[in-house]
Formats: C-alpha cells, structure tokens, sequence
C-alpha cells in the first residue's frame, strides 16, 4: 500500500494576498488559480484513473463471491457414427444321412449414436466458505476505496506543490529580472561618478561584475522555472500559463496538532485501507477452514441418446441426487493454508500499525513545516524592511563619499536574498497547509469544494454486484 502522507518539501496553504505585492505579480487576466488545476488534476490524471479502474476491478470480487450461491448448469451434446460387423460361422453336420455344410454369416450394423444432456448443481452447504469469501470480497472492496482516496490526496498534494513551485518559480525570476534594473541603474550611476573622479575604476569593474552575475542568475531562474513547468505538465496533463496567487485554506485547517493527531489515527484513508485488508485477512482463514467441514450438494441430470443400438433406439435418463462429503484428510495441505492465512492476518495487523505511525508523524511533520514556514515569512519580511532602510541608508551615504560602490552592491544583495527568502516561506506554507489537509485526510475534491464531477465509486459496485450474466462492462465495453 503506498503511503505519501508527510510528503516531499513540507507544505500548506495561507494567504498569499502580499505575494503579488512583494514579489511582484501581476494579476493577468489570463492567470490559473490553484483550485483549477486541482480540478483539472482530479478529472484527468493518469495515476488517479489508473486507481479508479483498480477499483472497479475489485468489484467484481463481489459478484464472483456471489457465484457461490448460484446453481451451475452445464449442457453436452456428442453425434458420432458407428460401425458393427457380426460374423457367425456353424460347422458342418450330418443329419439322418443328410450332410449339412458348414456356414458363415456376415452381417453390418450401421448406426449414429447421439445424445444431449443437461447438469445443474446447486450447493446447499460449503462450510460457510462462501459466506465468508463474500465478506472478505466486501472488505477488499472497501479497502480499494480507501485506497483511491489515498490516491487522491497524492495527486491533489503533487498537483498544489507542482502549482506552488510555478508560482514561487515566476516571483524568483521577476525579482531576478528586477534586480537585473536595479544593477545596470547602479552600474549607470558608478560609471558617472568615474567620470568626474568621485570613485575609482574598481567601484565601476564591481558595478558591472554584479550586471553580469545577475544576468546568469535570471538564466538559472528561467531553467528552473521551465524545470516547474514540466513537471506540473506531468501532474495536471497540459500546460500551465501564470499562476494567480493562492487562495487560503487555513479555516478548513485543524486548530491544534492534537486535533490533528487525532483526526489523522481516526480517518486518513491508509489507516482505514489497512484495517479492511485486516478484516479481508481474518475472513480468509475461515475459508480456508471451510475445507475441514462437510460439503452437501444437489445435482439434478436429464440426458436423452439415440442410436445406442440397433435394438435399442432412444434412451432417456433423468436423476435427482443429493451428495454429502466430508473431509477426513487431506494430506496437510488445508492445514497448512490455514496456518499460512494466519500468519498473513498477523502481518496485515503488522502493516496497520505501521501505517498509523506513518500518519502520524506525517501529521506531526506537517503541522512543524506549516509553524515553521509561518515564523520564516513574519522573519523575512521584517528582514526586507530592515535591509531595504539599510540599503537606502548606504547608498546616501555614497553619495557622499562615506561609502564605496561595493557597500552598496552588498546591501542590495541582502535585499535580494530576503525577498527570495519571503518567496521561499510562503511557498513553503502554502504547501505544508496542504500537507497537513492531506495528513488528516481531508485532502479530498469535494472537502476542497472543487468545480468537478465527483467521481463515485458506488455507482459501478450497486451495477455489477448482482450481475448474473453478461460480459459487457456498466460503461459498454
């Protein structure tokens, strides 16, 4: 069962309503939101649909349980042609002085035997094999749905951080090119102040050393940016254009790390698809057992033959049995199955624990992340302030001569690196929201209230569960 609650790079949602200011946004009129490429991902995602069909597969353990129950009727039919050649021979003989020759008689028969007939067997007690196999099909069933859930919150999680990483990517690459501005509007003043002797050759070499760093730092923006790109294509299934900013979610948030401990132990889908492969598991054994019981059956023939023999030209036969077995040994081998299924039920007990320890410290590491990422914004921002005050403060005092080109080069470096900072938090705490919504299990389409057709699971079990015939699938297939 694969489990990616706590999941890859810490992440929830918050406001994001000064991304755009800080990092430069702009609102395009043709810009995604994240809640429609959650959408999108829900509707189109190979791995989801994939899981989907799984689970209508698994359906149809049900009615193949079921089948237990029903009679089996089985039909024969056979036309053939035969062949029969007699000789008879009689010795010779003398009866009262008259002499009887000896002779041979050949005779042929030709015939063409054929016949149909019809089996119905109906089991009337199995040792409850039935009974429990019905069950445990049932429990794998729940179990699959669960398992789709999980599923979806792996998709919808990688479609928000895949999001997110766009998003963060494009603020980068805007500050980036911003700061390309600013650089050249540095380099532009060194170069006048060199003219009329103020600094030397060194401050305007500094100046135009930092123009071309910042033009290689916008390529590895604009790579990584493209790296984002693709990767949201392989999730979401088509291209991305500008991302709007995010939408909080906080209120659909638990309030506290307990509530959300809580929450996670009692309904995250892993825990619960567990827990059904333990009930699947248990019942296993006692179909297993069902060997040791006696079996009762009752089969009813009807069979009707032509041709038999040249005496004999129609045969009709019609019989109503009933069968009782019981077991006395069978070599070890249903003993051994069923030691084998127990110790398969003791390992599915085994993997539930292991997925509750899993969730939970998914929960635990997600709600850090979102704490964490928290105090790294409130941080940051103050950090922009301070250094954005530093950073005129300096380049005053350059004017002046108290301080050299490469002062101010570094203040604005320090500006730079706390604005990326900024962009780093809040993409970190809009995907550790998620995370934590994933690891209680509420990162599903319709608690996030998404603009797409809920895909039920239902529908296509209450279709086949009671299906008596038919190859056809509910979709026409």
């Amino acid at each position: 069962m694969s489990l990616r609650v706590s999941l890859r790079g810490a992440g929830a949602l918050c406001v994001l309503a000064g991304f755009q200011l800080a990092l430069g946004l702009g609102g395009a009129a043709n810009a995604q939101s994240l809640e429609d490429a959650l959408a999108r991902a829900y509707m189109a995602n190979p791995t989801l649909n994939a899981q989907r069909a799984q689970v209508r597969a698994t359906d149809e353990q049900v009615p193949q349980a079921l089948s237990g129950y029903r009679p089996t009727v089985t039909v024969t039919a056979d036309v053939g042609r035969a062949r029969t050649t007699q000789t008879t021979q009689t010795e010779a003989e003398n009866l009262g002085g008259l002499a009887i020759p000896a002779t041979k008689t050949k005779t042929t028969d030709n015939s063409t035997p054929r016949g149909a007939g019809i089996t119905a067997d109906q089991t009337l007690f199995d040792g409850f094999r039935t009974y429990n196999t019905v069950r445990s099909a049932e429990s794998n069933v729940l179990g699959a749905r669960e398992q789709l859930t999980n599923s979806e919150q792996n998709v919808l999680f990688d479609t928000a951080q895949a999001y997110m990483d766009v998003l963060r990517d494009y603020a980068i690459l805007d500050v980036r090119r911003n700061n390309v501005d600013v650089l050249k509007e540095e380099l532009r003043a060194a170069t006048q102040r060199f003219e009329v002797g103020e600094v030397t050759r060194t401050d305007t070499s500094q100046a135009q050393a930092a123009v071309e760093g910042s033009y290689t730092a916008v390529s590895q923006a604009e790579a990584q940016l493209n790296t984002s790109r693709a990767t949201y294509r392989q999730v979401v299934g088509e291209e991305i254009g500008r991302p709007r900013a995010a939408r909080s979610i906080d209120k659909l948030l638990p309030k506290s790390l307990n509530e959300a401990i809580n929450l996670s132990q009692a309904q995250h889908p892993a825990i619960l698809a567990a827990f059904h492969g333990v009930d699947a598991a248990n019942l296993q054994i006692r179909v297993f057992e069902a060997d040791l019981y006696p079996q009762v059956g009752l089969e009813a023939a009807f069979q009707r033959r032509y041709d038999s023999s040249s005496q004999i030209t129609r045969t009709t036969d019609a019989s109503v049995v009933g069968r009782l077995t019981f077991p006395i040994y069978q070599g070890g081998l249903v003993s051994s199955r069923v030691r084998q299924a127990k110790e398969t039920a003791g390992q599915r007990r085994l993997e539930a624990d292991i997925s509750r320890d899993q969730v939970r410290q998914a929960a635990v590491s997600a709600w850090g992340q979102l704490q964490s990422a928290t105090s790294q914004i409130q941080s940051a921002q103050a950090q922009i302030k301070a250094n954005q005050t530093a950073l005129n403060g300096v380049r005053e005092e350059a004017k002046v001569g108290q301080r050299t080109t490469l002062d101010v080069l570094n203040a604005q470096q320090a500006v730079l690196n706390a604005r990326i900072t900024l962009i780093q938090a809040q993409r970190d705490r809009v995907v550790a929201a998620y995370a934590l919504m994933s690891a209680v299990g509420w990162l599903t389409a319709s608690r996030l209230g998404l603009a797409a057709a809920r895909y039920d699971p239902n529908a296509h079990y209450e279709q086949v569960r009671d299906k008596w015939y038919g190859l056809r699938t509910p979709d026409g297939r």
